[in-house]
């Protein structure tokens, strides 16, 4: 079955750097589209950012310059480098997998996903 298994979580300073990895078992990253979401204290999940089944990349206008999202297929892991972190980047992130067969309209909705990591808290000190 699909696991997908977050880490690299923490607490950091404003400014400060944190990589975010989402390892995959029970599929091929490289096929599919994969995302990261977040969570903060009574918000809803937003989009941060995903990689597409083709390649391409999109991220969320609060994180777009700031963070990346990559995947290395040998190691089939998703990666979230994030860069200059804020406050606001307070969350449980989570990494997804995006609905086989679905069509690629909804890559910013948490409904489009199909399976979800536990998510890994990033907590930034101002």
């Amino acid at each position: 079955q699909v696991q997908l298994v977050e880490s690299g979580g923490g607490l950091v300073q404003t400014g400060g750097s944190l990589r975010l990895s989402c390892a995959a078992s029970g599929l091929t990253l490289a096929s599919y589209t994969m995302a990261w979401f977040r969570q903060a204290p009574g918000k809803e999940r937003e989009f941060v950012a995903c990689d597409t089944f083709i390649r391409n990349t999109y991220y969320s206008d609060s994180v777009k310059g700031r963070f990346t999202i990559s995947k290395d297929t040998a190691k089939n892991t998703l990666y979230l480098q994030m860069d200059d972190l804020r406050p606001e980047d307070t969350a449980v992130y989570y990494c997804a997998k995006y609905t086989a067969g679905r069509a690629v309209d909804s890559y910013e909705q948490p409904f489009g996903y199909e399976y979800w990591g536990q998510g890994t808290q990033v907590t930034v000190s101002s």
